[in-house]
């Protein structure tokens, strides 16, 4: 993982709310270094998401699967910014902490350690939406979140459900680097939460005048018609 990639996953984090540990390595050249609590399997980059204070009580059903691997190198107060994360380094997972499957959902999309959920961050393979976040069916809900504490303040309705899964499928997933370059990242933004069937759930940041989303993927008419929807719901 290079210093810009660390640059972009904090200035994210920042958003999310998961640059939660300041290390500090006398033998690195940067010395201080903000982690997010991400491990690495199958060539892909998860993240714990940690629930904001109104959401910690929503209940979670994860129900352990077939075992992935295991975590090899714990990065916190060990790495450097400019480490190159490999299978099996992880943030703060201990060394010999065991990766699991999640029952019922795809190991591209989710995973488990330490009896924690862990959502796909990076994956290099995927090009799309869909290829990245593989939702299919495994929605309960999506939520408009309150930018200033990360409160629910609104729930999509079961038809602007449907339609953004669907048209989410497809849509385009680009260099986050590049977007950032080009402003794509600039102006208000809003928080979509996705709560999946077992009760985890992970953020979205959206820029409603570059239609993009702060994972890569860039939206389409569709996207951009129902979030206006639902936002000029919670205006009225």
């Amino acid at each position: 993982m290079n210093i810009k990639n660390v640059v972009i996953i904090c200035l994210f984090t920042i958003l999310l709310t998961s640059c939660i540990k300041i290390s500090s390595i006398q033998d690195c050249p940067d010395g201080v270094i903000e982690w997010v609590d991400i491990v690495m399997v199958q060539d892909i980059q998860y993240q714990h998401h940690f629930p904001e204070p109104a959401d910690e009580h929503t209940p979670t059903t994860i129900e352990k699967g077939k075992k992935l691997g295991e975590v090899t190198y714990t990065m916190a107060d060990s790495a450097c910014s400019n480490h190159k994360m490999k299978n099996g380094d992880a943030a703060y997972l201990e060394e010999g902490t065991a990766i699991y499957e999640i029952k019922g959902y795809p190991s591209t999309l989710a995973i488990m350690a330490n009896d924690k959920a862990y959502i796909v961050e990076t994956n290099k393979k995927a090009k799309t939406a869909g290829e990245l976040y593989p939702l299919g069916k495994l929605v309960k809900n999506i939520y408009i979140e309150s930018t200033e504490d990360g409160s629910r303040i609104h729930t999509f309705s079961q038809t602007s459900k449907d339609n953004f899964l669907n048209a989410w499928l497809n849509l385009k997933l680009e260099d986050i680097e590049t977007l950032h370059k080009n402003g794509h990242y600039e102006g208000s933004h809003v928080f979509i939460e996705i709560e999946l069937n077992n009760g985890v759930t992970f953020r979205e940041v959206y820029w409603a005048e570059s239609n993009t989303f702060n994972s890569g993927i860039v939206g389409n008419k569709d996207i951009k018609d129902i979030l206006e929807y639902e936002l000029s719901n919670i205006r009225r």
